[in-house]
């Protein structure tokens, strides 16, 4: 069994990405510090809040709309692209994520924002997003630089969970953010490199290790699930997918016994007590199906009380997991080359 210590992992990783996976309890209170620095005034959104953002910006927005869920009393959604919706107008809050502050599309929406009148908070370590911030007087929520965007999405979460209590779409999370902060603190501690080596989160990489895998959610963790795949892409360097639970049983369920000859897949379902019930039946039934073409399925539930501690537990497992499974397949976590290579080109054209 190939060890998962921390110098195995300090081995791969050159830029210290674990540390950043590690400290998501911290990010999480000082991105409540950092909201309330701003000094932020509330903006009566009838219309609802949009999140625009990209990539490990945009995380935050798709994993405030799952915290939130029920509790949502206005329209809150991503939109992840150059354009906003056609109907957003003076009625709505535009919350612009991007870490960097030069996301391209990003500067896109937050164009689009204003052409459109809506109101406009920014989130981000500066760039060209602070500039257009600053000469609108536009609110900016100042982010900490110096982490790959991936890794800050304790402040992505936290800024779009006060972006849609700013905007009236739903109720302030700040305690379940701490609540969620404290969890994540045993949780780092049990599995992190310093844990057992039979800790769930090397226990699933090695299960992943050498298979392409498909991660499932269903409401809740549907979000979480796309998470998980974006991270092994980017951490491990490997091709993953992600599902949505009922919708997959509609369609992708029938793939399953096809895959087995195709290569090595593997299933996950991320699961979680406040599903509806028949999608926790669904998850159950869909892993047996699973079973007929995968080389691995695993069902993976979440920890905590609240609805907020139950996703970031998932959110930090998987990160973690990739990690791992970087460690297992030699790749350096920070190593994006192909992402590099394409915002090269799209600069040059």
């Amino acid at each position: 069994m190939s060890a998962l210590d921390a110098a195995a992992v300090a081995a791969v990783d050159s830029t210290g990405q674990a540390a950043e996976i590690l400290d998501v309890p911290a990010h999480l209170r000082d991105a409540l510090w950092r909201v309330d620095s701003a000094g932020i005034a509330p903006v009566d959104a009838p219309g609802g809040v949009v999140v625009a953002g990209m990539g490990g910006s945009a995380v935050g927005g798709r994993l405030a709309q799952a915290a939130l869920g029920p509790r949502l009393t206005r329209p809150f959604l991503v939109a992840d692209g150059y354009a906003l919706p056609s109907w957003i107008g003076p009625e709505h809050l535009v919350l612009c994520a991007s870490y960097s502050g030069g996301t391209e599309e990003t500067l896109a929406a937050y164009d689009d924002a204003l052409q459109r009148g809506a109101s406009r908070l920014v989130a981000t370590t500066g760039g060209a997003l602070a500039e257009r911030a600053r000469r609108d007087r536009a609110p900016v929520i100042p982010l900490p630089g110096g982490f790959q965007p991936r890794a800050a999405v304790g402040y992505g979460l936290v800024s779009a969970l006060e972006a849609a209590a700013l905007g009236g779409a739903g109720p302030s999370l700040r305690d379940e953010v701490e609540a969620a902060a404290t969890l994540a603190e045993s949780l780092a501690a049990e599995w992190g490199p310093d844990g057992a080596e039979d800790n769930e989160a090397k226990r699933l990489a090695r299960a992943l290790h050498g298979t392409v895998p498909v991660i499932a959610g269903a409401e809740l963790t549907a979000p979480v699930a796309y998470r998980w795949k974006c991270q092994i892409n980017e951490n491990a360097g490997l091709p993953a997918f992600a599902s949505v639970l009922p919708e997959l049983d509609h369609n992708e369920v029938v793939g399953w016994p096809g895959a087995d000859g195709l290569g090595p897949f593997s299933a996950v379902f991320l699961e979680e007590p406040g599903a509806h019930p028949r999608n926790a039946l669904r998850s159950e039934l869909s892993a047996v199906e699973a079973e007929a073409g995968a080389r691995a399925v695993e069902r993976v539930g979440a920890r905590g009380e609240t609805r907020l501690e139950r996703l970031v537990s998932l959110v930090l497992l998987g990160d973690l997991v990739s990690l791992y499974m970087a460690v297992l397949a030699g790749t350096d976590p920070v190593d994006i080359a192909p992402i590099d290579r394409l915002k090269a080109s799209l600069a040059a054209r």
